[in-house]
């Protein structure tokens, strides 16, 4: 079988601007934000709501899942070291990193965030903007989960541009040879599953079924109309439950995930697949009593 095998070490900065680097992961980020909220507008301006009501929307949404996916890895992944010394909780709190035997440090961006953390967090300022702006808090969060594996497609392009949340070894003829500490067996470097490619590839494709869905069925069932949670029960339930099964393929992340059935990404999917499974039905129940 012919091997593409491809080896894969971009460079993680894509310029500076004094000592702040920019790097390829941040605008990934921004590009995923930024496409997320232009369809959330777009879809704000299909139904007619005022521009007053969506302005302040994408600062709850950037700062609940910034917060969130931040809080998320700290606490789920890595306790022992964010909640155990002072340097951990400002390391948590802020973009630096404290070299090990002094107060120095270099601003090296948020490194670590969690995907179960930032649906938290974003699902907690959507409960605070609708409250804010008077709207149903089930139609807000309808209204983004439609445009939210956009962001969460290009936040794993962030990660394979990274070279982190790495694939397990295998000799696929696609496979990606990472070059980083964690990508070493027995100090050589192997080829991996780019499981975060999968990872964005399939967001991509929830995306465009989503919003086909939304374009063309919301206004001929009412299981389809935003605001009765049919679109976050499906965000949710199909992007967690593609990552349940993802994992399978992907190195651990953290040290104590060594022997564990199920590894800490998988238990939390758990959750989110069920509450979104009961959200879908919910709405249909809706449909067939309309």
């Amino acid at each position: 079988m012919l091997s593409l095998f491809i080896d894969w070490q971009p460079s993680l900065e894509i310029f500076r601007i004094g000592f702040i680097p920019i790097r390829w992961y941040s605008i990934c980020w921004v590009i995923g934000l930024v496409l997320a909220f232009i369809i959330v507008m777009k879809i704000y301006r299909h139904q007619k709501i005022e521009d007053e009501k969506f302005d302040p929307l994408f600062i709850y949404c950037f700062f609940g899942i910034i917060a969130g996916a931040r809080l998320g890895h700290c606490i789920f992944y890595e306790p022992e070291y964010y909640l155990t010394s002072v340097k951990g909780f400002i390391e948590m709190l802020l973009p630096i990193r404290f070299a090990p035997d002094s107060w120095s440090f270099n601003v090296i961006g948020y490194a670590g965030l969690a995907s179960h953390g930032g649906t938290i967090g974003i699902i907690l300022a959507m409960i605070m903007y609708a409250r804010n702006v008077k709207m149903p808090i089930l139609h807000v969060i309808d209204n983004v989960a439609i445009a939210v594996p956009v962001t969460a497609g290009f936040i794993r392009l962030g990660n394979l541009m990274n070279s982190e949340i790495i694939g397990n070894v295998t000799d696929v003829p696609w496979a990606f040879i990472f070059h980083s500490r964690e990508a070493l067996v027995d100090g050589m470097l192997v080829p991996r599953h780019p499981a975060q490619l999968y990872e964005a590839i399939a967001y991509f494709v929830i995306f465009v079924i989503q919003y086909a869905i939304f374009k063309t069925k919301q206004d001929k069932s009412a299981t389809f109309k935003p605001g009765n949670g049919f679109y976050f029960g499906f965000c949710i339930t199909t992007i967690f439950l593609f990552r349940f099964f993802i994992e399978f393929l992907k190195k651990e992340q953290v040290d104590f995930e060594q022997g564990m059935i199920l590894d800490m990404g998988q238990i939390l999917s758990i959750p989110f697949c069920i509450l979104g499974t009961w959200l879908m039905w919910r709405a249909s129940k809706q449909e067939k009593a309309a």
